[in-house]
């Protein structure tokens, strides 16, 4: 859905209904990143810190 054919225009329905922005303040408010990327990085984080007790 993000490709309209038209060169530097896309429409994502994500955004539209609000699902983008709704993550992003779950995201601020709890520090619980919601992409698997930030959540990888937080657990590892997590175990780094356990093992150097830092």
């Amino acid at each position: 859905m993000t490709n309209t054919k038209i060169p530097g225009v896309s429409f994502s329905l994500k955004r539209a209904i609000g699902v983008t922005k709704l993550k992003r303040l779950f995201t601020q408010k709890t520090g619980i990143p919601t992409t698997k990327v930030g959540i990888e990085r937080k657990i590892g984080g997590m175990i780094i810190n356990a093992i150097f007790k830092k």
